[in-house]
């Protein structure tokens, strides 16, 4: 298996998450042993923003941090474990709220592909970027 980074790296459809975790220097954290679970925006998600939200973000690197932050919580959960939270506290510091409504959910994104084990943890692919609430 490798880990977080090159396995996001060899799908294909996380070259913004990819640029954006360059950006902030969270590479590091990526690619240590973790574990970590990622719920991983795909470039999908990404285009969902605003138009210019990705390059403000990519010239705000404490803000883009925050978000990116907002997508890693410390552990392995895999999705039989998310399903038994309604709340877990995210690297950023703030919780996000997991609910399953026909399908699994992390605050308003739908978790599209789920258990994509690495050696450093566990992605879970999602359709909207999150963004924490202040």
């Amino acid at each position: 298996m490798a880990n977080i980074l090159d396995t996001a790296n060899k799908a294909g459809s996380f070259n913004t998450l990819i640029q954006a975790v360059q950006a902030t220097g969270l590479t590091k954290t990526l690619e240590n042993s973790g574990p970590f679970t990622v719920f991983a925006p795909t470039d999908e998600a990404f285009a969902k923003l605003p138009q210019g939200t990705v390059e403000k973000l990519l010239h705000d690197i404490p803000q883009l941090t925050k978000i990116l932050s907002y997508h890693i919580i410390k552990g392995k959960f895999m999705s039989k474990d998310v399903m038994q939270l309604d709340r877990t506290n995210t690297m950023e510091g703030s919780d996000l709220k997991l609910h399953a409504n026909g399908k699994l959910m992390v605050d308003d994104a739908m978790i599209i592909q789920s258990d994509v084990e690495v050696d450093n943890g566990v992605i879970h692919v999602i359709d909207t970027v999150l963004i924490p609430q202040y």
